[in-house]
């Protein structure tokens, strides 16, 4: 049927177009909202469950993608022939969310954002296998770098280590699989059909984990949770907006200046500087990814130039 059929032609994605500084103005801005979340999400974790904490963000979330779930609403977007990928990129978003927010109830939010901004390490490694991005040796190196930053954080052995480091790793690793699943399908889903995935996946297995772990809250603790969700959704659409304008491994390491937010957040409201080592750890993370960043640049131009020299192009 012609009508349909224009509408569904509509609903579909742009295609994707390089356009890195436009990416990584995007990401940039999606951290200012992210960043908001998690220092909320830092002061609920002190009186609620990370699993409820967690459930209530996703509860929003899908809340606020209704009309694009709705048959017959004119804003509908939920048609896909990718529903397996929708699925993994929703369990791989809570996953990172339930394990950060877990974190947090135990570590500083400096120390346990830092030690997350381990992503753009993992990243750079599943670009290799699910986007076909090359990594040469000074990329690897500085990977590898990347990770004894994260070494000098978490000081495992000494006094100073806590167990709980390692959920942000973990809340790392989801969240590069979420960044992969993102680039895969940018440019061929609409960004709130991916959103809105993400929300029912998330919201439909966290409400089957909440009752086990239900703390009432109070009014003011479902507020803070409702900032959550509409913080962390307005930055993931910016997210899912950016990466359909530069790969992943280029436009991950801008998203450390959320550091700069939460630490500033973290000292206002709870008093929490990072210590000396937090700050030499997150050097070496960061100048790792930038590094990362300057060789993806680098690449690109010489596939460019080899390009405009090929007498096929």
């Amino acid at each position: 049927m012609p009508v349909p059929e224009k509408n569904q032609a509509a609903r579909r994605a742009p295609a994707r177009v390089d356009h890195p500084f436009k990416g990584i103005a995007l990401v940039l801005l999606s951290t200012v909202f992210l960043g908001c979340s998690d220092v909320t999400a830092k002061y609920l974790s002190s009186s609620l469950p990370s699993i409820e904490i967690t459930w209530i963000r996703f509860l929003t979330f899908a809340l606020m993608f209704v009309p694009v779930m709705v048959p017959g609403s004119p804003l509908f977007a939920m048609r896909t022939e990718r529903l397996r990928l929708h699925v993994m990129r929703g369990t791989a978003l809570l996953g990172s969310s339930l394990f950060f927010i877990t974190g947090l109830g135990f570590l500083p939010i400096a120390e346990a954002s830092a030690t997350a901004f381990v992503s753009p390490l993992f990243v750079t490694a599943l670009s290799i296998i699910f986007l076909s991005e090359k990594v040469g040796l000074r990329r690897w190196i500085a990977t590898a770098i990347g990770l004894v930053g994260v070494m000098i954080i978490l000081r495992p052995g000494s006094s100073a280590f806590h167990a709980a480091a390692f959920f942000p790793i973990v809340s790392a690793f989801c969240w590069a699989a979420a960044l992969i699943l993102t680039r895969m399908m940018s440019g061929r889903e609409a960004v709130a059909t991916t959103m809105a995935y993400s929300a029912l996946t998330g919201a439909a297995i966290l409400t089957v984990m909440v009752p086990f772990v239900w703390v009432t809250p109070s009014w003011s603790a479902i507020g803070f949770g409702i900032l959550i969700g509409v913080a962390s959704t307005v930055g993931q659409w910016i997210v899912v907006l950016a990466y359909r304008y530069g790969d992943a491994s280029v436009l991950a390491p801008f998203s450390y200046t959320q550091l700069l937010w939460v630490s500033i957040l973290g000292f206002f409201l709870f008093g929490e500087l990072p210590d000396v080592w937090t700050v030499i750890g997150t050097a070496f993370i960061v100048a790792s990814g930038l590094y990362i960043a300057h060789r993806e640049r680098i690449r690109r131009a010489q596939l460019l130039v080899l390009e405009e020299r090929s007498p096929n192009a």
